[in-house]
């Protein structure tokens, strides 16, 4: 039972520590009215944000090897509660950006402690587990916008003392469930990091290779959703819409991606993923129709977000107590900063006059020739399993 409570505890923390990388987002007009400012200056909140997550990965799977797992996960939720404070009460761009950034740092630090501590805490289940928490994850991205809609009609700071309070109240709630539970020994071993994270390298450079790329190109494709489906011919209220759904779709995603990752031998199961995303975005720009556009807006926002858990799942399953820790978070922040990257590729394709159909079939030719490589390489036995 205890360690139900602590669960459920961190599905709420990671729900919070994720709205908190989006409110920026659909905040962004109230920002160039408020200060005011370009569109440019808005925008980089945004990436301050996502920099903030990247930023301190690395230096917390150091801090692993050193603190306890649980002590780490409380720290997070006590940074995003004074961070959010601190976004809240701006009253110049420069205190935005430092209350945005140490949001987004909140989010790198939770994410690099708490995953391994799941996968300890429920070895035998761990795509389950890590499903059932990346919908709470999800869960924030499909509420962003129609929560920060609401708290506008009193106040755009409203939604940032909400996280801030909500922060406040569930780190206290973790901090009280983790003392009352038996917390599991297999971190221990994981003392060196420098030296654990180089001898899982094989393990960390192949999820790399498998995902790295699809998030990148996701990245750019799901910020750019809206004026894609405007290109389209959709209203502004319709392409909003469709990314709802995109969103919407990755809930149950999260939820049966990871069940799914318990069940399928790990590697194949990701290259069977993206090699579906791939497809579904070359298959999305040959579209036009509503109905059309609706389901595979659907499709495409199910398939992609089923990548998460089940690379999460192959490398906390895959990587030995020893090594876990160090070497999921030397893979968690490379990864983040390859993402951070993809919304600025895609901006810079679009000024030089490239079109969105051309720029995103493009992208998924290119990745499902790289899947292609990879699954011949599978095949022959040369990806580690």
């Amino acid at each position: 039972m205890a360690r139900s409570r602590l669960f459920a505890s961190l599905c709420g923390l990671v729900f919070l520590v994720n709205l908190a990388r989006i409110i920026f987002a659909p905040l962004l007009d109230v920002f160039i009215t408020e200060f005011p400012i370009g569109e440019a200056t808005a925008g980089l909140i945004v990436t301050l944000a996502w920099v903030g997550s990247a930023s301190l990965r690395l230096p917390t799977g150091w801090l692993l090897t050193k603190v306890p797992r649980h002590y780490v996960v409380i720290a997070s939720g006590a940074i995003l509660a004074v961070s959010a404070t601190i976004a809240a009460t701006a009253t110049t761009l420069p205190h935005l950006m430092v209350g945005a950034f140490f949001m987004g740092m909140a989010s790198g630090v939770y994410f690099v402690s708490a995953n391994p501590l799941l996968s300890e805490l429920y070895p035998e289940r761990i795509g389950r587990v890590m499903g059932v928490h990346g919908a709470a994850n999800q869960l924030a991205a499909v509420i962003a916008a129609p929560f920060v809609a609401l708290t506008l009609l009193v106040d755009w700071r409203l939604s940032l003392w909400a996280i801030a309070v909500g922060a406040a109240v569930i780190t206290v709630y973790t901090w009280i469930a983790a003392s009352r539970t038996e917390m599991p020994g297999a971190g221990q071993a994981d003392r060196n990091f420098v030296a654990g994270a180089l001898s899982e390298w094989r393990i960390i450079v192949t999820a790399l290779a498998i995902v790295g790329l699809a998030v990148f190109v996701w990245q750019g494709v799901f910020n750019f959703y809206e004026l894609y489906m405007q290109s389209k011919g959709l209203s502004d209220q319709a392409s909003g819409a469709m990314l709802t759904i995109v969103f919407a779709a990755g809930v149950p995603a999260f939820y049966f991606g990871g069940d799914l990752a318990d069940r399928l031998p790990h590697v194949p199961y990701l290259l069977g993923i993206v090699g579906t995303f791939s497809a579904t975005l070359l298959v999305l720009t040959r579209l036009e129709s509503l109905p059309a556009l609706v389901v595979s807006s659907a499709f495409i926002g199910f398939v992609v977000h089923m990548l998460y858990p089940a690379v999460d799942t192959y490398l906390l399953d895959t990587l030995p107590d020893s090594t876990r820790g160090s070497a999921y978070a030397v893979f968690s922040s490379i990864w983040m900063f390859s993402q951070a990257l993809g919304s600025s590729a895609l901006g810079i394709l679009l000024e030089r006059g490239y079109a969105y159909d051309t720029v995103f079939s493009g992208a998924a030719i290119f990745l499902g020739a790289t899947i292609l490589a990879l699954v011949l390489l599978e095949r022959t036995d040369r990806l580690p399993n």
